[in-house]
């Protein structure tokens, strides 16, 4: 049903595939190390290994090196309990080395070889969705519906800057308090080099992205009914030099969403979750604020916010945004010279 509502959420469908993947595969490879070290424990303490000859105790302590050996082998990386929250809880955004990654992916891998048919009844539904997905691509010619022209994929890079200061705009009192600031900066220095060569890479791509990638589409300059025609022309149009100066911002905000969700998932996951994001975001020409609703959904759902005082003023900054957003719709109407009806302000 998703996917015949909006053809894009396949991305979304295969997410949810691929972080349960993870999960059933990391929560394997606990059960393959929690097995290992029991059968090490139990050949260490046997009691008539203590009463042989010493060419048997020999034996049995090169055979438990073995099965320490073993046990070493497997890639563990803990699932999202209160303990894993613990582990995580040091997690590092400038730790995202290409030598962590690679040590996910492989035990990601082995585990699902290992389970594959496990994984392939466990994930069926998904597949039989991608199947009527692809057949629907080859009886439409493409993903769009109705205007095709208007809705043609571009390589919208900048659409990706966007949702990150809307995402940390809208969950504010996680993203910009002075405590994060602190913690993100500590997270920065103490991998100084990797730090700066990550800023560095992260805010090149940023200026090529609103430099080259940035798509005024035409809906957007015409219709003065949405908010986001107001954001381009007050905002980011205000100077030539304004989109620019927002670089620094989106930077914040990503680096911001890793550490949060850093804290409580996966480095594969959180990778996994920005090329979702990014494969969902950057075909699409137009700026629209709903195409951020499911993947901040998935932001939010994986933050642990545990204080109070955080929530409640979430709660506050989304009563204020809702009764503005009411207030403009039912009592600013306006009227367009080539049209007859009334028109209001909308998302």
């Amino acid at each position: 049903m998703a996917v015949v509502i909006r053809q894009t959420n396949i991305i979304w469908i295969l997410f949810v595939a691929c972080s349960g993947v993870i999960d059933i595969t990391m929560a394997h490879q606990k059960d393959s190390v929690e097995v290992d070290d029991s059968k090490a424990s139990n050949k260490g303490t046997n009691p008539s290994a203590l009463n042989t000859s010493v060419n048997v105790s020999s034996n049995l302590k090169r055979r438990k090196s073995r099965g320490n050996s073993k046990a070493n082998q497997h890639i563990f990386y803990p699932s999202n309990t209160s303990s894993a929250s613990q582990t995580l809880g040091s997690f590092d955004i400038f730790d995202l080395t290409f030598v962590s990654l690679l040590h996910e992916i492989q035990a990601i891998v082995l585990s699902s070889w290992r389970i594959k048919w496990e994984l392939l009844v466990f994930f069926s539904p998904f597949f039989f969705v991608l199947l009527a997905f692809v057949a629907f691509l080859l009886w439409n010619g493409s993903v769009v519906l109705g205007a095709k022209e208007a809705h043609a994929v571009s390589p919208h890079f900048a659409q990706i800057m966007y949702f990150s200061i809307v995402s940390a705009l809208f969950a504010a009192p996680l993203h910009f308090t002075i405590g994060h600031a602190l913690d993100l900066f500590q997270s920065f220095w103490k991998n100084r080099l990797l730090g700066f060569l990550l800023l560095f890479l992260a805010s090149i791509a940023s200026l090529l992205s609103v430099h080259f990638f940035s798509i005024a589409h035409p809906y957007l300059l015409a219709d003065n009914r949405h908010y986001t025609f107001y954001l381009w022309r007050k905002i980011i149009k205000f100077h030539w030099s304004m989109k620019y100066l927002l670089v620094p911002f989106y930077v914040y905000s990503w680096f911001s969403i890793f550490r949060l969700l850093g804290k409580t998932r996966r480095r594969i996951w959180t990778l996994v979750y920005f090329f979702a994001t990014s494969a969902v975001l950057i075909p699409a020409p137009l700026i629209e604020f709903r195409y951020y609703t499911i993947p901040f959904y998935f932001f939010i759902l994986h933050t642990s916010i545990n204080d109070s005082r955080s929530w409640l003023l979430i709660g506050i900054l989304y009563t204020v945004l809702n009764a503005f957003t009411m207030t403009m719709f039912l009592f600013r109407p306006f009227h367009w010279d080539h049209e007859p009806w009334v028109q209001r302000f909308i998302w």
